[in-house]
C-alpha cells in the first residue's frame, strides 16, 4: 500500500513537473512571438510615442550636452541606483511574508514593463510592450512560485543574471539573428534574393579570394606561430639572458596589428631608384630588381602580410607554452633519460605530450586571430590585388559599396569558419573537466 501511494505521489509529481513546463514553453513562445511582431512591424509615423516621459535614447542625448566634468558623477549615480535596486530586490527576494510577496508580484510586471518604454518609444506598439510585459511578468512569477527550491528563489537569479542576459541580447543574439536575415536580402535590404550572396562570395573575385585567403591565415598562422613559439620556448629556456631574450621575442606583442603594418611598410616599400626598404634594398644588393611585393600574385602578397601577423604572435605562443613547459613534471624526464631517451625522444613523447591542453589553447587563440584579422590588410594593401579577407571585405562590402546583403553573407560565412574551433574547444575542456 505504501509503495502504491509513493508510486502515485511521484507519478503526480512527474505530472506537475510536466504541466509546469508545457505552461512555461507555450509562454515563453508568446512572448517571442510577440516580440517578433513588435520588432518586425512598421511603426505608424503618425502615432505619438508611447514613453514614460523618459527613455534612455532621451537620457543619453540630455546627458551628452552636459560637460564632461558633469557626466562622469551622473552615469556614476545613475549606475548605482540601478545596482542599488538590483540589490534590495536580490536581498527581499527569498525572505517570506506577504509583504515581500507582494514585492516579488510587482516587481516581476513592473520590471519588463519599465525596461521595454525606457529601452525606447514604441510607436502605435503599447499592446505589444503591454502583453509581453504581462505575459514576461506571469512567466516570472509562475517559475518562481513553481521552484523546488523555495519562494523566491528563480526570481532572486533571474534578477542577478537579468543585466548581463539583456546586454548578450540586445549586443549579441539580436545582431547575430539580424545579419543571418538581412544575408538573404539585396544591399537595399528589401529584394530578397534566397542565397545570392552566398553564390556571390565564392563565385565574384572578392568574395572568392577573400575566402581562399582567409582559409590560408587559418592554416598557416597558427601552426607557424606554434612552430616558431615552441622552438623559441625550448631554446631560450637552456640559454644565458632567458629574460632578455624572451622580452625580445615578446615585444612585438605589445604592437598594435596597424603600427606593425606601418613598420612592415618600410619593410617592403618599392620605388625606382634608391631603396629604403629593407628587403628590395637586400635584392638590389645582389644585383635583383626590386619587387613590388604588395602586389605581387598569386599569393606572394598574402605570404607578405602573413608574416606581420605571425612576427606579432610568436611571442605570445613562445611565453604561453614556456610557461607549459617548465609544469611538466621532472620526474616524467628523468624516468624517459634512465630508460635511454636522447634529446629529441624527450621533447616528442615528454614535453609535447604534457603541453597538450596549452597547444590546443594557443592553437585556437592564434586561428580565430587570423580569421577576424583585418587591420593589417587595411593598412597594408586595402585588399587591393586579391589580399583581401572575408573580414575586411565584410567591412569593406558594408562602408564602401553599402551592400548590407554581401557584408552579412560574409559574416555568417567568418562565423561558420569560427564555429567549428569554439565546438571543437568546447569538447576539449569537458573532456578535462571529466578527467579531474
Amino acid at each position: 500500500m505504501t509503495g502504491t501511494l509513493t508510486v502515485d505521489r511521484h507519478a503526480k509529481t512527474r505530472l506537475s513537473r510536466r504541466a509546469t513546463g508545457i505552461i512555461m514553453a507555450i509562454v515563453g513562445v508568446l512572448i517571442v512571438a510577440f516580440a517578433i511582431f513588435l520588432v518586425t512591424s512598421s511603426p505608424n509615423p503618425d502615432a505619438l510615442p508611447t514613453t514614460i516621459g523618459v527613455s534612455l535614447n532621451s537620457f543619453f542625448i540630455w546627458i551628452g550636452g552636459l560637460s564632461p566634468l558633469a557626466q562622469i558623477p551622473l552615469v556614476i549615480v545613475a549606475f548605482g541606483v540601478v545596482f542599488a535596486i538590483i540589490l534590495v530586490l536580490v536581498e527581499f527576494a527569498p525572505r517570506p511574508g506577504a509583504g515581500y510577496f507582494w514585492l516579488r508580484l510587482i516587481a516581476s510586471f513592473l520590471i519588463p514593463l519599465l525596461a521595454f518604454l525606457l529601452l525606447r518609444p514604441y510607436q502605435n506598439a503599447v499592446v505589444y510592450v503591454a502583453a509581453i510585459a504581462l505575459l514576461a511578468g506571469a512567466l516570472l512569477f509562475f517559475a518562481d512560485y513553481r521552484a523546488r527550491a523555495g519562494t523566491g528563489y528563480v526570481f532572486q537569479l533571474i534578477i542577478f543574471m537579468a543585466p548581463a542576459a539583456v546586454l548578450i541580447l540586445v549586443g549579441l543574439i539580436y545582431p547575430a539573428l539580424s545579419t543571418i536575415y538581412q544575408s538573404f536580402f539585396d544591399k537595399t535590404g528589401q529584394q530578397f534574393v534566397g542565397l545570392g550572396n552566398y553564390v556571390w562570395v565564392f563565385t565574384n573575385p572578392d568574395g572568392f579570394w577573400s575566402v581562399i585567403n582567409t582559409v590560408i591565415w587559418a592554416a598557416l598562422a597558427p601552426t607557424i606561430s606554434i612552430v616558431l613559439g615552441l622552438a623559441y620556448a625550448v631554446f631560450i629556456d637552456r640559454a644565458r639572458g632567458e629574460r632578455f631574450l624572451k622580452v625580445l621575442v615578446f615585444m612585438p606583442v605589445a604592437i598594435s596589428f596597424v603600427g606593425a603594418g606601418i613598420i612592415f611598410k618600410f619593410v617592403y616599400d618599392y620605388r625606382q631608384g634608391d631603396q629604403i626598404g629593407i628587403l628590395n634594398a637586400i635584392v638590389t644588393a645582389f644585383g635583383g630588381k626590386p619587387v613590388g611585393w604588395l602586389d605581387a600574385q598569386p599569393f606572394i602578397n598574402t605570404f607578405c602580410l602573413l608574416a606581420i601577423f605571425i612576427w606579432t604572435q610568436t611571442g605570445f605562443a613562445m611565453v604561453f607554452l614556456s610557461a607549459a613547459i617548465k609544469a611538466v613534471p621532472a620526474e616524467q624526464n628523468e624516468a624517459a633519460a634512465l630508460d635511454g631517451a636522447n634529446a629529441w625522444q624527450l621533447f616528442r613523447n615528454v614535453t609535447v605530450p604534457g603541453i597538450r591542453s596549452s597547444l590546443i589553447v594557443v592553437l585556437t587563440t592564434i586561428t580565430i586571430a587570423s580569421l577576424k584579422v583585418y587591420d593589417i590588410v587595411a593598412v597594408m594593401t586595402g585588399g587591393r590585388s586579391n589580399s583581401t579577407v572575408v573580414a575586411f571585405e565584410m567591412v569593406n562590402q558594408q562602408q564602401r559599396f553599402q551592400s548590407y546583403g554581401h557584408s552579412s553573407a560574409l559574416a555568417l560565412v567568418l562565423f561558420l569558419f569560427v564555429m567549428p574551433l569554439i565546438v571543437y574547444n568546447v569538447r576539449q575542456m569537458r573532456k578535462q573537466k571529466e578527467i579531474r
